[in-house]
């Protein structure tokens, strides 16, 4: 792997280090917590996860944590799954993230940003007004702690003020997308049962109206445990019959009340992508997420109050709730409702120019697609003010790393970042302190004692492994809905090394402590004993012109053989002859490995994904092994249901040969 010699892509000077809330936070943690003053951010990670304890009780004061209840200790049990944080404690999540309002109520809470581009400020005495007056109409409407509240929304104010209001009174908050079908939001809603749904009567995308009245009355009729449906008129509809109006729940001025809950009581379910089966719901709570939001806002981002924060996201994805939460820093969230590529696909940058943004997230996906469309963004916007743009959702490719610093500008804090809905938050990624390395996750995150894994649970350092946790992290779940003895938590993290998280992803960790992710453990290609992540060929194969994505599999066959198709979404006018099918095989040769040149390479109508844009590796692995539709693939978790029959067919072919 990378040495420790390579030189950076970007270094961050001395002022930037001694002005990162890190580094203060790590001064001020060895005066109180034992913390090490020398060894910069390598030390205190160390620490961080040596002294469990010491350093989450160092996160909750440096953030000013308000217990109602303090906590009789940090750790009371550390067993995993089922560690038990801050017990006794009691506390509220919205009371935190609305903290901003008593000191700076006139300043911009939320900057609310549609498809024209002209961001619309709501400010923090308005935000917080807004939340008092509905958590109070929740209350009203009967919503007790522990109810779950649930919101069919795209990305705009209203989201964040129910989100807010519902925590407030300690409900459980869950939302979906309004580009999900009623089948996909049914799959979701019926297994946490709400009590109350927040609707749109439709959203805009791509410069278009979608009205999605239809599919709210068929969720209305399929939730029975509704009491109250609240209509929110984005395309400036009425009110249905028998819906409340929501500038009627949200009208009064009234003081919030927070709720006083435990610390591990829930804050809200998230859901996995459901690829298989049901999707699981992920239950997270108010404590945990807040003490974690707090670490990785504050001090992995350096977030503060003078901080714009904009993430490009949906509801439907955990980086939504990771947003709303820059709220607990102070800082100035963008709410973008609209396509990624409208009405060009440099828009995302003109969002970031026109909110100021100092903070920019986006996907991995995005940048790339910017990089093939020619955009060029620090030449075309006043990026300025940006100082870190961070990607998720898959891994940046080198590429896209060194594109960033061309287009974007040359001394820019490059973020690569993974976690997981399952514990909403990063398990590695930005450390303002450290330097970047192409291709390269800065590092672990503080806290988390990240490890990568031989199969004997022998630890590597420069070679691949599983992703495993080897202490808890507050945000883990602390149940799944409807898994009454756990089983079915145990089975998704702590089935391969008991009492450890396994993640499901392929790391390196590097000897001088950053991390490569090379893709899902469960969809490996292990050709004759090595193994390489499906991203490392996606990296490779999509610098090609001519393809505009790409889908690896690897099947182990019946008589020990091993076939790996490589699946390639062509560019407009591109064609799959001879000589792109050499270059295709040429590329993987030179740049990766000679034993993971694919056997065959099929021209496909589209790569399938998730509804948070995920690539559907696994599903696509039982269709090719003949595994019928039904038991292969959850229909209401795919973006594009249509474009799996082609894999079907492949199948079928493949079996008749």
């Amino acid at each position: 792997m990378t040495s420790a010699h390579t030189e950076p892509l970007w270094q961050p000077d001395e002022e930037r280090i001694a002005a990162a809330a890190v580094t203060r936070f790590q001064a001020w943690a060895a005066e109180r917590h034992g913390a090490p003053s020398e060894g910069g951010y390598p030390a205190l990670h160390r620490w961080s996860v040596d002294e469990l304890e010491s350093f989450w009780q160092a996160v909750a004061e440096w953030f000013d944590i308000r217990f109602s209840t303090p906590y009789e200790r940090v750790l009371g049990d550390r067993s995993m799954p089922g560690a038990e944080w801050f017990p006794g404690a009691r506390l509220n999540y919205a009371e935190h993230a609305l903290r901003a309002a008593e000191e700076r109520p006139h300043d911009t809470a939320l900057l609310h940003v549609d498809e024209t581009h002209e961001p619309r400020p709501t400010t923090w005495a308005e935000l917080r007004r807004q939340v008092g007056s509905l958590a109070a109409e929740l209350r009203a409407l009967g919503v007790r702690p522990g109810d779950r509240v649930s919101g069919y929304l795209p990305n705009i104010p209203e989201a964040v003020v129910a989100l807010l209001a519902t925590a407030a009174v300690g409900g459980v908050w869950t939302s979906c997308a309004p580009d999900f079908g009623a089948r996909s939001v049914l799959d979701r809603f019926q297994q946490v049962e709400p009590v109350v749904l927040f609707t749109v009567d439709g959203y805009r995308y791509g410069g278009k109206e979608h009205d999605r009245r239809d599919t709210v009355t068929e969720l209305r009729a399929e939730l029975p445990t509704l009491r109250a449906v609240v209509h929110i008129p984005l395309l400036g509809t009425e009110t249905p019959e028998g819906a409340l109006a929501w500038a009627d729940l949200t009208a009064a001025d009234v003081e919030p009340f927070f709720e006083q809950v435990d610390f591990s009581h829930p804050l809200w379910v998230l859901y996995s992508s459901g690829t298989t089966g049901l999707p699981k719901a992920i239950v997270q709570s108010q404590g945990g997420i807040l003490v974690e939001h707090l670490k990785q806002l504050g001090l992995h981002c350096d977030l503060g109050p003078e901080d714009v924060f904009f993430w490009y996201t949906s509801t439907g994805w955990m980086m939504w709730n990771f947003l709303v939460s820059g709220l607990l820093t102070g800082t100035t969230v963008v709410i973008y409702d609209g396509s990624p590529g409208y009405p060009d696909t440099g828009a995302q940058w003109r969002v970031a120019e026109r909110t100021r943004a100092t903070l920019y997230g986006t996907s991995a996906a995005y940048v790339m697609a910017c990089a093939k469309a020619d955009v060029h963004p620090g030449r075309d916007f006043d990026l300025s003010t940006i100082r870190c743009v961070a990607t998720t959702g898959s891994p940046l490719p080198p590429d896209g790393f060194r594109w960033l610093r061309d287009e974007v500008r040359e001394n820019l804090w490059i973020a690569s970042v993974s976690g997981g809905t399952d514990v909403c938050s990063c398990f590695a990624g930005a450390v303002p302190t450290l330097p970047v390395h192409i291709g390269e996750l800065q590092a672990a995150g503080l806290g988390t004692d990240l490890q990568s894994w031989d199969p004997s649970g022998k630890p590597l350092i420069g070679e691949v492994g599983e992703l495993v946790v080897t202490n808890p992290m507050p945000s883990m779940p602390i149940r799944f809905w409807n898994d009454p003895d756990g089983a079915r938590y145990r089975d998704s993290y702590f089935e391969m090394f008991p009492g450890v998280w396994r993640h499901g992803d392929w790391i390196t960790i590097t000897d001088h402590g950053s991390v490569v992710i090379h893709g899902r453990s469960d969809s490996t290609l292990n050709r004759q004993g090595v193994r390489m992540g499906s991203a490392d060929i996606y990296e490779a194969v999509e610098r090609l012109p001519e393809i505009r994505e790409s889908l690896v599999i690897g099947l182990e066959e019946p008589d020990g053989g091993y076939w790996m198709p490589l699946f390639v979404h062509l560019a407009d006018g591109a064609t799959l002859d001879e000589a792109l099918v050499g270059r295709i095989k040429q590329t993987i040769r030179t740049e990766l490995s000679p034993r993971h040149v694919p056997d065959d390479i099929i021209a496909v109508p589209g790569v399938p994904h998730t509804l948070t844009g995920k690539r559907i590796e696994v599903p696509v692995k039982r269709l090719l092994q003949g595994t019928p539709m039904a038991k292969a693939v959850n229909p209401g978790s795919v973006d594009n249901l249509d474009l799996l029959h082609f894999y079907e067919e492949v199948a079928r072919k493949r079996a008749a040969e």
